[in-house]
């Protein structure tokens, strides 16, 4: 049986410091209405007043007042994000909308297919945008998209930086100069993925040497993992490039972040010693770079506070101690690894042995719906039993019933011969009697 999941670490950091990168500093919205309504009139002057266009491409928000309150809330962000991007020197940036229900002739012209969807439009290039619809987040992402799609290291400080990008895939090339056509190529590759994944370059010799990069030859880094992919084949057009990035992006390990929430489903992992943990992870990882089904995703839950509670009303667990599961993303299914101290974390072998039963089926979230389906034949029982019982009250009842009937038939009889006599007796009597039983019926219809 094969699955589709991938194994999540959400680690806690109580106090300690959080390995995101700070978020920017908002203002309060000021009221001002800055974001468009996109359509088939105005659409095409509009994005032509911008070097950049944000489009979030909606659902029609019906008369729904949960939905009209949600769309309120995301025209908000939108608004907010608006406003700061429009303090941005270097480049002009929009901010529009477009309703999927009224202007879907408009969407059809852009390209755009996929609704509920924010979408860039940059030069001749569209970015889709994959996280939480967040005005930090935006336009942090935004200001990502403007950035150079490689990013050049020149000395043992910009060295530094770039060894320490360790939650993101990333890629270095060593180059004679900026003319170099195998550089050219290395810029047209990086341009297909911007800002999705991060490309660096050197023409320091130096720094290549550090980084023991051979000219015209390029390193792939995964996420968390020290040591290097060399690219084979070098020098490479931008074909093959892309073509290596595709086959490979598939990260063993990768940090969950606001900007691609929406790109993975995901089982759920919680340790609150979070540094102790990750490097467990990581071990793990580099053990496991050539197997293709395994995938892990680490959550810093500084990033998502509010979904914290959902995860552990969803998956039933306290994520406050130590817990590792996988599910089944087809139906949310679960199972989750025994620890018999919460205090203590799994050893490397002791995770990788679980993962490993894991992948071969031995464990299997589908475990689950076993214990359902008993829950199920115990209830089928409760009710047979209930029917049986049901049955012999409704016998016992009968038999009442017959019982009863024989003793009213005897009475009846009784009272026959005792009308008769009294028929004979007191003729008299009995038509007063009619009479006094005509205006009693008559009393009752009133």
């Amino acid at each position: 049986m094969k699955w589709t999941w991938v194994l999540v670490a959400v680690l806690l950091f109580f106090g300690g410091v959080s390995l995101g990168k700070e978020s920017l500093d908002f203002p309060e919205y000021d009221g001002k209405d800055r974001v468009h309504d996109l359509n088939a009139k105005n659409y095409k002057s509009v994005m032509k007043k911008y070097d950049v266009m944000v489009v979030y491409y909606h659902d029609h928000v019906g008369s729904s007042r949960v939905a009209q309150r949600q769309f309120e809330i995301e025209e908000l962000a939108l608004e907010l994000a608006a406003q700061v991007l429009d303090e941005f020197d270097d480049e002009d940036i929009g901010v529009g909308l477009i309703d999927a229900k009224h202007d879907k002739a408009v969407a059809k012209k852009l390209g755009l297919e996929e609704s509920d969807s924010i979408f860039i439009f940059t030069d001749d290039e569209v970015i889709e945008y994959d996280g939480e619809l967040a005005a930090d987040t935006l336009v942090e992402f935004i200001y990502d998209v403007l950035e150079d799609p490689v990013e050049i290291i020149d000395n043992s400080r910009e060295l530094k930086g770039f060894e320490n990008v360790e939650e993101d895939i990333k890629l270095v090339g060593y180059f004679k100069s900026h003319k170099s056509e195998h550089f050219e190529a290395f810029v047209d590759a990086a341009e297909e993925f911007h800002p999705h994944i991060q490309f660096f370059a050197t023409f320091n010799p130096k720094v290549a040497k550090a980084l023991e990069l051979k000219l015209n030859e390029v390193d792939f880094y995964e996420p968390f993992i020290d040591d290097p992919v060399v690219i084979p084949g070098k020098p490479y057009t931008e074909d093959e490039l892309v073509k290596f990035i595709e086959d490979n992006d598939r990260p063993t390990l990768r940090k969950l972040q606001p900007h691609n929430m929406y790109e993975i489903w995901f089982q759920l992992w919680s340790a609150k010693y979070g540094f102790e943990f990750l490097e467990i992870l990581k071990q793990v990882a580099k053990d496991n770079t050539e197997n293709p089904d395994l995938s892990i995703v680490w959550i810093d839950p500084d990033d998502f506070p509010l979904l914290l509670p959902h995860w552990e009303k969803t998956f039933g667990i306290d994520l406050s101690s130590p817990q590792i599961g996988i599910v089944d993303t087809d139906d949310a299914d679960s199972v989750w690894m025994d620890m018999d101290d919460g205090e203590d974390l799994p050893t490397v072998d002791e995770l990788e042995d679980w993962i490993e039963d894991a992948l071969s089926g031995e464990i299997d979230p589908d475990d689950d719906d076993d214990d359902d389906d008993d829950d199920d034949d115990d209830d089928d029982d409760d009710d047979d039993d209930d029917d049986d019982d049901d049955d012999d009250d409704d016998d016992d009842d009968d038999d009442d019933d017959d019982d009863d009937d024989d003793d009213d038939d005897d009475d009846d009889d009784d009272d026959d011969d005792d009308d008769d006599d009294d028929d004979d007796d007191d003729d008299d009597d009995d038509d007063d009697d009619d009479d006094d039983d005509d205006d009693d019926d008559d009393d009752d219809d009133y």
